[in-house]
């Protein structure tokens, strides 16, 4: 991906003292006691790395837990300590981690407030971000668009507002939503996990999150102060969820681990700051207008209701650019109250014969297959009368490589004539009749 940069995105700064954490001392205290007892940790600079928390406040923390006698100093240095000082948990420390851990398995990086949060996301919001034409053509530039199409989804894109692309299969919808999701291309900070209640709600998520190398880091033009941030959260490039007929409703709710007692973040609330693609919008088990329902007030307020494992809800941050795609026409699938409540709606047809022309060249080319007249005449005046001339965009690569199994098949080098058009044509689409048993 080509990684720029919004202009405003701001780090969030990192805590000057144990108050700036916006966590309760004995959170903090037992988020450590559980990371040190599981992960065996012995010295303050390990623990710091391990609960991302500076090494200064580490200590702190440290110095509060021996004050409470929850964890003591080795007294003597070894070989491989370096000149720090090696500490243990004491046994009460011991019983207290224990404790904790039956409360919550969590343990590792401290947690950010869900206030804290909100404030961060308004920082990268993906609504502060304005997509010119030229960054839509960098992103899709291997498409062969009609021109119309930019002018109507560079104001889209732009507006952070929830799309629907629909129209015939096979003509790039899922690109097209690719590519926006390109065109994005730049960082935000995306913390490990999020406190509301006492509770812990992990938000990182690998599949989700592309963390940015160091590299990139130093080469770009983020705004930081001294490159210094707080560690709790990690620098990502804006986060993508995709998801196609798999989509169920409870994948947009907290995911609660009853075994550990512990939260995952729901799909939506991991791609906040991003995109949310659902593809293939009809074919879930769930009806598309209970899906739109559950969208419509985070679409409309800006944020989405959450609950915990008690019952009780709170608001998080709906800060996320939602594409639908669908072969389905809209009003096949949404009253008029959910149509209303997509903001734009726009038609991706099949391309005319001329753009598939071109599309049909430029694949032939990448692929090493010679274009022939007499083949392309063929396929134009014999085979797509056959279909009204519907040309659909994924056509070309099909026709094409039916064609290249072919000539390895019979291994004769790469090539296009009206037999192998034929034989291509006759696996793209299925005869119509009845089959006896």
């Amino acid at each position: 991906m080509n990684m720029q940069t919004t202009p405003g995105v701001q780090a969030p700064a990192p805590p000057k003292s144990l108050e700036d954490t916006g966590l309760s001392i004995v959170m903090m205290r037992d988020i450590l006691l559980k990371t040190v007892f599981r992960k065996n940790l012995e010295h303050v600079s390990k623990m710091s790395e391990a609960i991302c928390l500076s090494l200064p406040l580490t200590q702190q923390l440290v110095e509060i837990a021996r004050e409470q006698k929850l964890i003591e100093a080795q007294g003597t240095l070894h070989a491989g300590s370096g000149s720090e000082m090696a500490f243990q948990l004491s046994d009460t420390g011991k019983a207290r981690a224990l404790d904790a851990l039956a409360q919550s398995e969590y343990y590792g990086a401290l947690p950010v407030p869900l206030d804290h949060y909100k404030e961060q996301v308004q920082r990268q919001s993906v609504r502060n971000i304005q997509i010119t034409r030229e960054r839509l053509l960098g992103s899709m530039g291997h498409l062969i668009l009609p021109d119309d199409l930019l002018d109507n989804l560079g104001p889209a894109v732009s507006s952070g507002r929830s799309i629907l692309l629909y129209g015939p299969p096979g003509n790039g919808k899922s690109a097209i939503s690719n590519g926006i999701r390109d065109a994005l291309g730049d960082m935000i900070y995306v913390p490990q996990c999020i406190e509301y209640a006492g509770q812990v709600v992990t938000l990182y998520d690998p599949i989700v999150h592309t963390l940015v190398e160091e590299e990139e880091v130093q080469a770009s033009s983020l705004r930081r102060t001294d490159n210094r941030y707080d560690k709790r959260y990690l620098m990502c490039e804006r986060p993508t969820v995709m998801t196609g007929g798999e989509l169920m409703l409870n994948m947009l709710d907290l995911n609660y681990n009853a075994t550990s007692r512990t939260y995952q973040a729901s799909l939506q609330l991991k791609s906040t700051g991003g995109v949310f693609i659902v593809d293939d919008l009809g074919r879930q088990e769930e009806p598309p207008q209970a899906l739109i329902n559950r969208w419509i007030v985070p679409m409309e307020a800006e944020y989405d209701i959450l609950a915990l494992q008690s019952g009780e809800k709170f608001e998080v941050p709906f800060d996320t650019l939602v594409i639908f795609s669908t072969n389905f026409h809209p009003n096949e699938m949404f009253d008029g109250a959910a149509l209303r409540r997509i903001f734009y709606k726009i038609k991706i047809d099949g391309p005319t014969q001329e753009e598939f022309l071109k599309v049909f060249a430029m694949v032939a080319k990448k692929k090493k297959v010679p274009l022939n007249e007499e083949a392309l005449i063929h396929l134009l005046k014999v085979r797509y009368p056959t279909i009204d001339n519907l040309y659909a965009n994924y056509h070309a690569n099909f026709l094409i490589d039916q064609m290249i199994s072919v000539c390895e098949y019979e291994g004769i080098p790469n090539q296009m004539t009206p037999e192998l058009i034929d034989r291509a044509w006759a696996n793209m689409y299925v005869k119509d009749e009845e089959i006896k048993h």
